[in-house]
């Protein structure tokens, strides 16, 4: 196992979490701490004899701290090789004594730039030096040397400490390999922060693996789940039941989030493979689930369901009716819980955040890495032009926002139609506009007579418009743009049709 004891040990935290407990059982071992500023008084508050770093390397702490740790008498004795007659020598000559363990973690730069007010100088005073260069020094010697970086493994070391005496080579190299992971994800946030921009000169994207995965897409494909931050919405506790989530599970619940939480109204998005094949707005969520259900209820068995409020009892019971994948919510009234855990399958999410937004939107392609920021923008009643000789009415307008909205969501070519901010046909993915024009009349289970329609780009000839107009079509929300946008305006007038512009394209490749 090459367990090597722990003689003495470096401690210097900016997360404190966790760490008087790991301190208290290094000293049980006879372990010699040397600490840093507030992190040696945290320790000696808490009753853990400390030693200094200045007074073990014998020169002060310098530049407003900026200069603690950098010193031969640290790196020489975290660095120095234990089988290197050489090495021993030389630290004997210098009075170097070895360090068999740092506890580490850097100072908060990722918490201080997300900060909205942050000023350049808060965020450079936040870059840690002598924690990485300990680090990675630690991390380089594994053979003699544990490293850790995470509060999440002070109880395996804790462990091991008080069984073992020390960590073995196994656990080392464990220890040093996330190490040097932590490393390169701060670095490469100083890089991003300092490029200014969402799409620097290079990129350096790091995730975790959380777990693995039976399959992907198909059986014959394999897959795992990596995340960059804790604010994770689909593992782990934020599953509250259910059976393990598969890939396109956590596809499909990313597509429902992504939607539901662009209302501020109760809503209910119903999502398969991606595309929202029901959504409704009410004030009374059951009514909103119902509603969006029967938009395509076909569509809707197997499918996975978001709201954007607590799901309630009475939606619980409703619910349960219908074969579903997953529920996402930001929560669950006990008793709606209860009811829904009865389906052991049936994967109940509760994302940590429910609002998280991403910076930057990265898409694969063959040798290469498409980036992009999200499509967060909405159009400002200011910026609506109606082109029409008909304007919309109250209602109709209401619903031509929310069916703009949904149409986002839907992948292009999309065509939304909707009655009462209550989808009633959606057309996805298709080549011609024309014909998801007449797959979101075809999916209708009433008529189309009154229904306002959604566009998520420009009609590039008037045909699509003739097909609405045949269905009673009252009124079209659509980018304009096209050289033939005076044809398509005539063609909405000749069908009493209002029509207007937003001016912003929503393509969903």
């Amino acid at each position: 196992m090459d367990i090597k004891n722990i003689k003495r040990a470096i401690i210097s935290v900016s997360d404190k979490s966790g760490v008087l407990d790991l301190a208290r059982a290094l000293k049980d071992s006879d372990v010699e701490i040397l600490s840093t500023g507030g992190t040696a008084k945290f320790l000696a508050d808490g009753g853990v004899e400390v030693t200094n770093i200045s007074d073990f390397t014998g020169f002060p702490e310098i530049l407003s701290g900026r200069v603690k740790t950098l010193h031969p008498k640290i790196h020489g004795g975290i660095l120095g090789n234990r089988s290197d007659e050489d090495h021993l020598r030389q630290m004997d000559e210098h009075n170097i004594k070895p360090i068999d363990m740092i506890v580490v973690n850097l100072y908060p730069f990722e918490q201080t730039v997300a900060k909205k007010q942050v000023t350049e100088k808060d965020a450079i005073e936040n870059i840690d030096i002598g924690g990485p260069a300990m680090i990675r020094a630690a991390s380089k010697n594994f053979l003699h040397v544990a490293v850790v970086t995470d509060p999440a493994d002070y109880p395996s070391v804790i462990e091991a400490v008080n069984h073992a005496g020390g960590l073995s080579l196994e656990q080392r190299r464990k220890l040093a390999v996330k190490a040097f992971g932590r490393t390169s994800e701060y670095d490469a946030a100083i890089h991003a922060y300092l490029s200014g921009t969402d799409q620097p000169d290079s990129v350096r994207i790091e995730y975790k693996r959380c777990a693995s995965m039976r399959y992907g897409e198909n059986p014959h494909q394999s897959a795992a789940f990596y995340v960059k931050s804790e604010d994770v919405i689909y593992t782990g506790e934020n599953q509250l039941h259910g059976k393990e989530l598969s890939y396109n599970n956590i596809v499909d619940l990313d597509a429902a989030l992504q939607h539901v939480r662009e209302y501020s109204k109760t809503a209910c998005v119903i999502t398969k493979h991606t595309n929202p094949c029901g959504a409704a707005l009410d004030i009374d969520q059951t009514r909103a689930f119902i509603n969006a259900r029967d938009c395509d209820p076909a569509s809707a068995f197997g499918s996975v369901i978001g709201f954007n409020n607590t799901v309630t009892v009475a939606t619980a019971m409703e619910l349960s009716k219908l074969f579903v994948e997953a529920v996402i919510a930001p929560e669950y009234e006990d008793e709606a819980f209860s009811i829904l855990k009865r389906k052991k399958n049936l994967r109940l999410i509760k994302p940590r955040i429910f609002r998280i937004k991403e910076k930057t939107v990265f898409k694969n392609v063959t040798g290469g890495l498409l980036a992009q920021s999200p499509d967060n923008v909405t159009f400002k009643e200011a910026d609506l032009k109606v082109v029409t000789k008909r304007t919309p009415t109250d209602e109709e307008m209401k619903s031509l926002k929310f069916a703009w909205t949904v149409s986002k969501h839907v992948k292009s070519n999309a065509i939304v139609y909707v009655r009462d901010s209550v989808t009633v046909g959606v057309g996805a993915g298709q080549m011609s506009r024309v014909d998801s024009a007449a797959i979101a009349a075809s999916k209708a289970q009433s008529s189309l007579k009154g229904c306002v329609m959604a566009s998520d780009a420009f009609f590039p000839f008037r045909d699509g418009i003739d097909a609405a107009g045949k269905e009673g079509i009252a009124a079209v929300i659509q980018p304009g743009g096209s050289i033939r946008d005076d044809e398509i305006i005539e063609a909405a007038d000749e069908h009493g049709m209002a029509m207007v512009f937003t001016g912003i394209r929503h393509f969903r490749h």
